[in-house]
């Protein structure tokens, strides 16, 4: 099977922030597909049943969660790019 280049001819480099910007954007996703663990009444929060304010909770999670990938994503770029401009330069 031939290999997919990345964006310089090589293969793409799995590194510890992609990982982490994986699991932020895969994590809401296991929260809401896993019914079994929300799917109940008990506890309520302020009348509100635990299946209705845990799946709002989650909206507020998942915004910060992808507010972290975000981030990681761009930091990963700047460094590239400065990693780019460095070698060019030498």
């Amino acid at each position: 099977m031939p290999e997919t280049p990345g964006t310089n001819g090589t293969r793409p480099v799995v590194t510890p922030a992609r990982v982490v910007i994986g699991l932020c954007l895969v994590a809401p996703f296991v929260a809401m597909l896993w019914v079994g663990s929300y799917a109940k009444v008990d506890p309520k929060a302020f009348g509100i049943p635990f299946f209705y304010w845990y799946q709002m909770l989650w909206v507020l999670i998942s915004t910060g969660l992808t507010a972290i990938a975000y981030v990681l994503v761009r930091r990963e770029k700047r460094a590239l790019s400065a990693s780019r401009e460095g070698g060019a330069a030498k």
